[in-house]
């Protein structure tokens, strides 16, 4: 029998936890539990569901107010990694209709050792009822992408076999950090590295359902965008277009916010959206809202100071990441663009 996990989020029994606060733009929303949100996505109107790449367990937060995470799963077992190594570095997640799918970076380590255990795709169902939310695995994880990516003939002049061999954030490394629906219910696999030539790379992933379930993945032509010689960091769908945080390869400098219409066009540099102070890796967009606002997710990894013992150590109830909401159409509206930090949305 295959192993599936299951988790009930019973919503009666938390609505005082989780009302919404109308101030919470205000300043960034620290959420506890795990030290990032590297991949995320709404669940209904309320919540939302996270993977860190620091472990194989999903949390589930509140997206209107901080604090600790209302419920997890543990994947391990499901993900058939080491329980010495049980980091699979999920990096990033999609959502079509009701099944989410989840990606890890399929890199190396940063000295440059193979991790079978970031080598995973995988999906989850989301089940709603009067009860809450039921989030469910799906299929089996997959962990030949990586190989069919090296060996997909459109891919060869990327050369993703000798990306695969270098640490990721190292020049021409390889790392996956980007995944999103299409319009035509298809995936989008996005680098933050390689950057080919300076241009971001996406692949598109044409049978996510049937890769579950074992088949070999079939990828389409790959797709350039310019990003400013920048990586995906994430990215997500709306009607049509698609919010791209990109990032430096290598980890060094300062993410920047664009919106691609998905055609031929070059994406639009978000000019006026300060990222400053963070390091965002997941967009998490709310059907009712859309790009009215959109929730970026920070990595916040850090290390608690042990006075004692002179070390640095992880210790699980001090681990937290922020998120923040930026209002792109608003500030379309008025000639600039805005974080929520600037608008009082009291008024």
């Amino acid at each position: 029998m295959k192993p599936r996990f299951a988790f009930v989020l019973v919503l009666c029994c938390i609505a005082g936890v989780c009302a919404r606060a109308v101030d919470n733009v205000l300043a960034p929303l620290v959420h506890i539990g795990a030290v990032d949100g590297s991949a995320a996505v709404a669940l209904d109107a309320e919540h939302f569901v996270a993977a860190s790449d620091e472990d194989s367990i999903l949390r589930v937060y509140c997206r209107d107010r901080g604090g600790p995470a209302l419920q997890s799963v543990d994947l391990t077992g499901f993900l058939d990694v080491p329980v010495a190594s049980p980091e699979t570095d999920i990096e990033a997640a999609a959502r079509i209709a009701n099944r989410a799918y989840w990606i890890s970076s399929h890199g190396r380590s940063n000295r440059g050792n193979e991790k079978e255990a970031r080598c995973r795709f995988f999906a989850t169902d989301i089940m709603t009822s009067e009860y809450g939310v039921n989030l469910v695995s799906v299929g089996k994880p997959y962990k030949d992408l990586l190989k069919d990516l090296i060996e997909e003939k459109q891919l060869e002049p990327l050369r993703l076999a000798d990306a695969a061999a270098c640490p990721p954030k190292s020049a021409g490394g390889l790392s996956i950090e980007g995944l999103c629906a299409t319009p035509d219910k298809h995936l989008l696999i996005g680098f933050r590295n390689p950057v080919p030539q300076g241009r971001a790379l996406l692949v598109p992933l044409l049978n996510a359902d049937a890769v579950i379930q074992g088949r070999r993945a079939q990828l389409g032509p790959p797709v350039r965008l310019d990003l400013g010689g920048l990586g995906i960091r994430d990215m997500a769908l709306w009607q049509g277009e698609y919010p791209i945080i990109a990032g430096p390869p290598d980890g060094r400098g300062q993410s920047r916010l664009y919106r691609w219409a998905g055609d031929d066009k070059s994406p639009r540099l978000l000019n006026y959206i300060s990222l400053k102070g963070l390091n965002p890796e997941a967009v998490v967009i709310y059907l009712d809202k859309g790009l009215q606002q959109v929730q970026v997710l920070s990595d916040d990894s850090k290390k608690v100071q042990n006075d004692d013992a002179g070390k640095s150590e992880s210790v699980l109830g001090q681990k937290q990441f922020r998120s923040i909401w930026i209002l792109p159409m608003l500030a379309l509206r008025y000639g600039r663009f805005q974080t929520t930090s600037d608008v009082n949305t009291n008024n």
